[in-house]
Formats: structure tokens, sequence, C-alpha cells
């Protein structure tokens, strides 16, 4: 076989080739199972025109992961525009992911399952991307609950949690609609805001859901026998 002949290109345009085609290489096939030969012919280029660029398989991966939770993160922001109310910012924000994540199904896969499974530097990598989306959404509910009350008595801690839980959902929710054939962003948007805007909802007007005091008791006192 002869050498892949390729035209003469800008380095940055010719890079995000060979990135396009990593991420779906990785995406589809995994870290491990995945070729650097397999990489460089998608790509229309040479194996060592891939190396000189890119340097390495982990440092493609790891380029990778960077690109994809860029696009992401940013989709997601530019998704939720001001002024709107507290709901609207919800369903906005909710809906660019999961339209992200639908029209970029290789890039998802290599965000949320591949870049999770091998070990570090990506797992500290994804590790990264996921604080600043929690982080963005912890904002987004402080910023609900303050518009609903002045003094909503919504600690950052607990805005905090509620975004992990949110974070965690969208991104399980992502799993299973890319899996499901007829699932729209549309609709997988809609299902977790139906999930969560019911409880989210009524925190935001003061009305939170409280364990029963009976419990409250039993927790303070482990000893005490069930009943």
């Amino acid at each position: 076989m002869g050498a892949v002949k390729t035209r003469r290109m800008p380095r940055a345009v010719r890079e995000q080739q060979m990135l396009d085609a990593a991420v779906q290489i990785f995406g589809r096939r995994g870290y491990m199972t995945a070729s650097m030969d397999e990489i460089a012919e998608l790509a229309g280029v040479s194996k060592p025109l891939v190396y000189l660029y890119l340097n390495s398989k982990e440092d493609l991966f790891s380029a990778c992961i960077r690109r994809e939770a860029a696009a992401l993160t940013e989709a997601v922001r530019a998704g939720v525009r001001p002024g709107l109310p507290a709901d609207r910012r919800l369903w906005e924000g909710l809906r660019a992911f999961f339209t992200h994540t639908a029209r970029h199904p290789d890039g998802w896969a290599v965000l949320h399952v591949q870049a999770r499974t091998h070990g570090e530097p990506f797992a500290s990598e994804i590790a990264a991307v996921r604080k600043e989306l929690v982080a963005f959404v912890t904002l987004l509910i402080t910023e609900a609950a303050r518009d609903a009350h002045r003094d909503p008595g919504l600690s950052e801690r607990e805005a905090a949690g509620l975004a992990e839980a949110l974070v965690g959902a969208a991104e399980s929710l992502a799993d299973w609609a890319n899996a499901t054939e007829g699932v729209t962003a549309r609709q997988a948007a809609a299902t977790l805001m139906n999930f969560a805007w019911a409880g989210l909802g009524d925190l935001m007007e003061g009305r939170p859901w409280t364990p029963p005091a009976a419990e409250d008791r039993q927790a303070q006192s482990p000893s005490a026998p069930l009943r």
C-alpha cells in the first residue's frame, strides 16, 4: 500500500479533521480498541501526520475530550437566555443539552463512557467538565430561588446538591435517549423537566418537602426500636 496522499490545507483545519475522525472511532469502538491506523484512514491522512500533529494516542484522546467538552458546555450556556422565568431557563438549558448530545452521539460517548472508564488523566478531565456544568446549574437554581423569594432559605449546599442530582439525571437520560429509537431531544428534555420541576417549582415557591417528624426522631435515636 502506498502512503496516503493529502492536499495542503491550514494546520488548524487539518487538526480538526483528525479530531473529527478520532471522535467517531473512539466513540464507536472505544479507546482501547481504536487504532491510529483507523483514525488516519478515516481522516484521509497518513498515520505519521497524526502523530506529528497530536503526539500520541493518549494526547489525541485528551484533545477529543477537551474539544467535545467545550462544545457541550458552550451549547448549554448559549441555550439559556437571560431574562426568562426560572422554569423557562431550566427548560432551555435542558433542551440545549439533549439537542447537543443527540446531534453528537459519538462525542457524548467519548465524554460519558470512554473518558470515565479508562482512568487518568481522562477521568480528571471529564470530572472538571462535569464540575463546570454542575456549577452552572447551581447558579440557575440559586437565581431561580432568589427570583421567586427575596429570602428563599435555599442554602448554597442544597442548591449544589440539587444541581448534582439534575446533571446526573440528564446524563443518564441522554444515554437512554440516544439508545432509544424515536426519542427526540425535545421529548427527553420534557421528560426530565416533568420529573424535576414538579419538585423544584414547589421549592422555588417556598414549599419544600420535609421528612415526617417520626423519621427525624428515629434518626436522632438510632438505638430506638423500629415501629
